[in-house]
């Protein structure tokens, strides 16, 4: 086990990569026997996904390698016949802290970036909103929900998921408040959003504990009234850390 006590941060950092190489692996393994660890890294995958689309692809330079192997050349030199060394040695440990501040910013950047990505912009500050992850076995997500249980107002946004012809997707919610079968939340437009107001009946408290599920119907929804085509599921998840502590 590592010793990061919060899962969710231990989550992040999976996923950011910032995990040394031995903690990684362990993370790598606790998930596949950790159900709440797994949809922590789901969801941390989904919040990011966004961003690789930002990245444009840069070449290295053609002479690269050959001014590496030039750099290399000299502090050999330099090291053996002890010329710069302590000048060298300064100038190295003054780059390493550098870059290591530089990583530490990156990730806070990318973590408050990440958020922002996925918390609807018109949230107020103290709002504490819940995430879910829906995805097919260990395929990237198809789409992520937040909800602002204060308001209870929704947010999906499709992230692999695509337009499917002559289908739509369905949002469906369960609970044994509710009865047996799942209740209809809405069919998701074209742009594979839904109103926002759709989940203004129901209780925070039912929501909190409720499945949400996500299910392929003909044109316009379900005829029946339920879920006719295959389906993915995904539960609320805090993004607070007071409301974690309660939910673990």
């Amino acid at each position: 086990m590592t010793a990061h006590d919060d899962i969710d941060m231990l989550a992040a950092e999976y996923v950011l990569g910032t995990l040394e190489a031995d903690e990684r692996t362990e993370v790598a393994q606790r998930r596949e026997h950790d159900s709440n660890l797994d949809a922590r890294i789901l969801a941390w995958e989904a919040r990011l996904a966004p961003l690789s689309n930002e990245i444009q692809a840069v070449a290295p330079g053609t002479d690269l390698l050959e001014r590496i192997e030039r750099r290399i050349a000299v502090l050999e030199t330099e090291a053996n016949t002890g010329e710069s060394s302590t000048t060298q040695l300064v100038a190295l440990r003054r780059r390493l802290g550098f870059w290591r501040w530089s990583t530490a910013l990156a990730s806070a950047a990318a973590l408050i970036l990440a958020i922002v990505l996925v918390v609807p912009l018109d949230s107020a500050p103290n709002q504490s909103p819940f995430v879910a992850v829906f995805s097919q076995n260990d395929q990237q997500p198809a789409f992520i929900l937040t909800v602002d249980l204060d308001n209870r107002r929704l947010n999906v946004q499709p992230v692999a998921a695509e337009p499917l012809p002559d289908r739509s997707y369905q949002l469906w919610i369960k609970s044994a408040e509710l009865g047996p079968t799942p209740r209809s939340v809405g069919v998701l437009n074209d742009n594979l959003s839904l109103d926002a107001n759709a989940l203004r009946d129901y209780d925070p408290d039912l929501l909190k504990q409720a499945t949400f599920g996500i299910s392929i119907e003909p044109p316009g929804g379900s005829p029946t009234g339920q879920p006719t085509g295959p389906a993915i599921h995904g539960y609320l998840y805090p993004t607070d850390q007071g409301e974690r502590s309660q939910h673990l």
